[in-house]
């Protein structure tokens, strides 16, 4: 197979504040695999986040240029097999130990799977029909009045949960001008980024802000161990994401609920594996982008339904990109993964623009 990389930068519509930094713009690198003989094409995408997950774009490239000889070398069984497929990918484990750059290589293999089978992946996992994943929106706006328009824009357009930005100032004046904008009915989860600096300022600051029925809080504090300490002392759930990614995180269950994420999780592959033990453990699952591309995100939609998530997943972010059409648009709340072969036709142009 041939393997090819291009490097895409995209614009955010508006500077989205996070307790990690601003983000104005997102890197990602798209990969393309071809098979010579059919000529199918499949597509992948590393969306690594520096400040986020410590892994950047120079290391995704670097890694997958080395598994390039070993997949110059691949036959078709490596596609068309599913035992094949496995042992292609550990053995580009072995020699890219970095889960960004193998989530790309297994969702081109996966779309190249798929589209040797004329069928979606959700289809290849298992599922009769596409799932209807149940998505929150991310609230953008860093002010009161701009956080309570775009959760009143969520409820009118059938959201059911919204995603609030914490540990970045005015925590509790935007969650109350959300609460009072969304109305009672709806979810409201908190993502501090681990932004709050100690165990006992987390407790304290979600004591503070659970009298607003929060749905969850993700990642308080940094740490598997430090975060099932707090979420042992508040009566708020508590949720796992950029601590998931450490080994302590599967060792035993931490909290009521875990984020996972394609690019964390190594692909659509290493994601099932993960979800399958955290259920074991008793976790509730929801799925969410690092700010991907429609690639990943269509691969994140494709793998629940096999996961089934129990909660709104945070998928719904291709709307905060600039000059891009949104391929993958929410209806009433939820989304689809595409029903073409494959991760879904057409979405590899979308890095093209």
């Amino acid at each position: 197979m041939r393997l090819a990389l291009r490097p895409v930068r995209v614009a955010l519509r508006s500077a989205l504040v996070t307790a990690y930094g601003k983000l104005s713009e997102r890197e990602l690198l798209l990969v393309e695999l071809s098979d010579p003989r059919s000529g199918l094409r499949g597509h992948g995408e590393a969306a690594p986040l520096s400040a986020y997950d410590g892994v950047s774009l120079a290391e995704v490239k670097d890694a997958i240029a080395a598994c390039g000889p070993l997949l110059a070398e691949a036959d078709r069984a490596a596609v068309a097999d599913e035992r094949e497929r496995e042992a292609l990918l550990a053995e580009c484990e072995r020699l890219a130990a970095v889960p960004q750059a193998l989530a790309a290589i297994d969702m081109a293999l996966w779309d190249l799977a798929g589209q040797a089978a004329a069928a979606p992946l959700w289809r290849l996992l298992g599922a009769r029909r596409p799932p209807a994943v149940k998505v929150n929106w991310s609230l953008a706006a860093g002010d009161r009045a701009g956080a309570a328009r775009e959760a009143a824009s969520a409820v009118a357009r059938g959201f059911e949960t919204v995603k609030l930005k914490v540990a970045v100032g005015d925590d509790a004046g935007r969650l109350a001008a959300v609460r009072a904008a969304g109305g009672p009915g709806l979810a409201i989860r908190l993502d501090a980024n681990g932004g709050w600096r100690s165990e006992a300022e987390a407790i304290g600051r979600l004591r503070e802000l659970g009298g607003a029925s929060i749905e969850c809080c993700e990642e308080l504090v940094h740490g598997a161990e430090a975060i099932e300490r707090v979420a042992a002392a508040c009566a708020v759930a508590v949720a796992i994401d950029e601590s998931a990614a450490e080994p302590a995180a599967l060792a035993s269950r931490r909290c009521a609920a875990i984020c996972l994420k394609v690019g964390r999780c190594g692909g659509v592959s290493g994601l099932l594996r993960t979800a399958a033990r955290a259920r074991e453990l008793g976790y509730e699952i929801y799925l969410a982008s690092a700010y991907d591309g429609p690639l990943g995100i269509a691969a994140a939609l494709h793998a629940a339904a096999a996961i089934c998530p129990e909660r709104a997943c945070g998928l719904a972010t291709l709307a905060l990109f600039a000059g891009r059409e949104d391929p993958l648009v929410p209806a009433h709340g939820t989304m689809t993964p595409p029903t073409g072969a494959g991760l879904g036709p057409g979405l590899a142009g979308w890095y093209e623009v």
